[in-house]
């Protein structure tokens, strides 16, 4: 069934400013995000760099990997990300006073009025259903975002996942350049999905992905289209504190709460080592929805006191210290950042080889443990090496904060800063709204025309994500 089943809603750019408080007028934090054409350093251009995030408040490994990248990209550009969402007051992670935010939704408040109301109980027409954030916006959230992206469009739009990315290419138009980011790995999409992402992401100007073999699956998908594929890494900043010492018989699992982290595979590893090793612990950090069944499986398999379900915390690196080994059990990633994070600290690193990421990162042997993905035996069977092995535990370590010194922010945000000169120096500047009316007598972009219309002999593939009308020129 295609995505569209609605008519497209037509949202027109007003010369008039936006009531305060409105979502065309969302909150924002840092400075005000003036366009500016002076040179940046070195002579440079100085670009106006804008970010489509889903939650810039939230937690996770993107929200943190984008943050990290606009605030490091603010120092030589005007950098602003534009948040779908707002639930909370406060960031869970810090953000550069050099990087403005503005929020589309604010969902800490109800929205304004009967119409409001009733379009927040609608289905969105902007998030194909495949993708993973469908269920947790509304149209109401649709037409926040719309407002909040009308104005001058900026010389390079980044969009961090695939609905966002979807939408960068429908606003993207003639001059402008357009990144779609992947933050996971193509073949963890689902079906529908997959066919948008192959259709839609050819207008794209860039797509960077984190591993190579990412760039292959893209590069396969996209052959015969302009878009550049470009493999760049998770950037790994600073880290508060030193090196674990690695003397602390606790190993330590992070990351929320979900059937991809692969949290109920490791609490079978772990079952039998706790046995044996009563004098160790495991400490699972992170919420979501697989709580309640991680904390049953728990008390069904006598590990209370053996594995601690610890929540959230602002201080992983300070665990990270308190730790010896770090374990993935994650059943596919993107390019996980925890595991980074768990090397710069120099600590022992287990991964199952899920897609992908923990393969390319870990010489298995000489900074980490890898074992074949959902193996739970073999899971088992590396962590007890580690476990009774010092120095391998220490040798492991070692090599892991070597090699993590390869992500660090500048080596990664120069790899930025040199694909933001190569694509903007073959691009016009972007002159279009970022949000425009169809000219008269254009065509309408197939994504918002195909929406459950009847099907022909060859069926639609799923309807592409884009802003109603949003004409690219």
């Amino acid at each position: 069934m295609a995505l569209w089943s609605v008519r497209p809603l037509v949202f027109r750019p007003s010369s008039a400013p936006p009531r305060p408080g409105s979502p065309s007028a969302p909150p924002a934090e840092g400075p005000s995000g003036a366009a500016a054409a002076d040179p940046g350093p070195g002579g440079r251009r100085r670009l106006r760099v804008r970010f489509l995030l889903q939650h810039a408040h939230g937690t996770g490994g993107t929200v943190r990997t984008v943050l990290n990248l606009a605030g490091r990209l603010a120092r030589r550009h005007d950098v602003e990300i534009v948040s779908v969402v707002r639930r909370r007051a406060e960031p869970f992670f810090p953000i550069s006073p050099d990087v403005t935010v503005r929020f589309a939704e604010d969902r800490r408040v109800p929205p304004p009025g009967r119409v409001a109301r009733l379009l927040a109980r609608l289905p969105s027409v902007l998030v194909p259903v495949d993708d993973a954030s469908f269920r947790t916006v509304s149209l109401w959230t649709d037409v926040c975002l719309l407002r909040a992206l009308r104005g001058p469009a900026p010389d390079v739009l980044i969009g961090t996942r695939p609905s966002l990315n979807l939408l960068a290419a429908e606003l993207g138009g003639r001059g402008a350049v357009t990144i779609g980011q992947d933050h996971m790995n193509l073949p963890s999409y689902r079906p529908g999905l997959r066919r948008e992402i192959a259709r839609a992401y050819r207008r794209l100007t860039a797509v960077t992905v984190l591993t190579e073999a990412s760039r292959d699956d893209y590069r396969a998908v996209l052959a015969g289209a302009p878009t550049r594929v470009v493999r760049i890494p998770n950037a790994l900043p600073d880290l508060p504190g030193g090196p674990s010492p690695r003397t602390d018989r606790v190993i330590l699992a992070a990351g929320r709460l979900t059937r991809q982290k692969g949290f109920d595979l490791l609490l079978r590893a772990y079952a039998p080592l706790a046995a044996e090793r009563p004098d160790w612990t495991l400490r699972i950090f992170g919420a979501g929805p697989m709580r309640d069944a991680l904390r049953e499986t728990i008390a069904e398999r006598g590990l209370a006191g053996r594995v601690q379900l610890r929540g959230r915390t602002r201080d992983l690196a300070g665990e990270m210290t308190r730790a010896s080994v770090y374990v993935l059990p994650s059943r596919f990633e993107g390019m996980p950042m925890v595991v980074l994070e768990a090397m710069s600290k120099g600590l022992a690193v287990v991964a199952f080889d899920c897609p992908t990421g923990p393969g390319e990162m870990i010489t298995s042997g000489r900074d980490g443990l890898v074992v074949p993905a959902e193996d739970v035996a073999a899971l088992t069977a590396a962590l007890r090496r580690v476990i009774e092995d010092a120095e391998l535990r220490d040798r492991l370590g070692e090599g892991a904060a070597v090699t993590a010194r390869r992500y660090a922010l500048d080596r990664v945000g120069a790899e930025w800063d040199r694909l933001l000169d190569d694509l903007s120096a073959v691009r016009r500047p972007a002159r279009v709204d970022g949000v425009r009316p169809r000219r008269p007598g254009a065509a309408r972009p197939a994504a918002l025309t195909a929406r459950r219309r009847p099907r022909t002999s060859a069926p639609d593939p799923a309807g592409a994500p884009g802003p109603p009308d949003a004409t690219r020129r």
